[in-house]
């Protein structure tokens, strides 16, 4: 019991890509903080988050890259109207701690660091994708194909820097700031840059879909602008 003797409020259940694992968790704790509702969040691959609300898992709210929510919306299994755009991400650029540091400056740049790493690694979703199309368009992708490794689902890259797996990684700066053992050298320059919103919905399957629009509404307030940065991301 609250000492008001209120029962305290159950959690909220929530599921969202690892990207933004770390993001959500602050934000919840805030939340609590100021007297509201809990939420219980499990973190997962985004491909595996969004296959499991189309299968109909009883979640209050998915946390997924905007475009994955709209797909999600158009099958019919997050409430149309419920989506809240929260952050703005950038792809960076690592390392592993102690190896040569080649520039990222500009896009030239970033194209000879991929063709002189041994190895590269790429994540899942659409930041690896975006990745993939980027190689194509500069004619390279066929040359360095057989150095590219994409992180299993719900991996970080910056997990396979760290293991000396990969020589060079791309992956969502929010996943990479935290991480031991290797060194962000910078988001990709502007000319190149990608960039994903990520957003929370209301399932389909929630018995709360007020309080879990409530919540939504509290995590977009700007009042949390400063959580967002320290977690790599950018307030909308």
């Amino acid at each position: 019991m609250n000492s008001d003797d209120t029962p305290a409020r159950p959690p909220l259940c929530g599921i969202s890509s690892m990207a933004t694992r770390q993001l959500l968790a602050e934000l919840a704790r805030a939340n609590v903080s100021t007297g509201g509702t809990p939420l219980e969040l499990e973190s997962v691959g985004g491909v595996d988050a969004a296959r499991r609300v189309v299968a109909g898992e009883p979640f209050d709210l998915v946390f997924l890259a905007s475009d994955a929510i709209a797909k999600l919306i158009t099958s019919g299994h997050v409430i149309k109207d419920s989506r809240v755009d929260l952050v703005r991400s950038q792809v960076a650029v690592a390392v592993k701690s102690g190896a040569p540091i080649p520039s990222i400056a500009t896009a030239s740049d970033v194209r000879q660091a991929v063709l002189g790493a041994a190895s590269v690694g790429y994540s899942t979703g659409p930041s690896g994708n975006a990745l993939l199309a980027l190689l194509e368009l500069w004619g390279i992708r066929a040359d360095v194909q057989g150095k590219l490794r994409q992180a299993p689902a719900g991996v970080p890259v910056a997990t396979l820097l760290a293991r000396g797996e990969v020589a060079l990684g791309f992956q969502q700066r929010s996943e990479m700031i935290n991480a031991p053992d290797i060194l962000v050298i910078g988001d990709l320059p502007a000319e190149i840059a990608i960039e994903t919103i990520f957003s929370g919905a209301v399932c389909c399957e929630s018995a709360r879909p007020d309080e879990a629009r409530a919540l939504l509404s509290e995590f977009a307030a700007p009042i949390h602008a400063a959580i967002k940065l320290r977690n790599g991301m950018a307030a909308l």
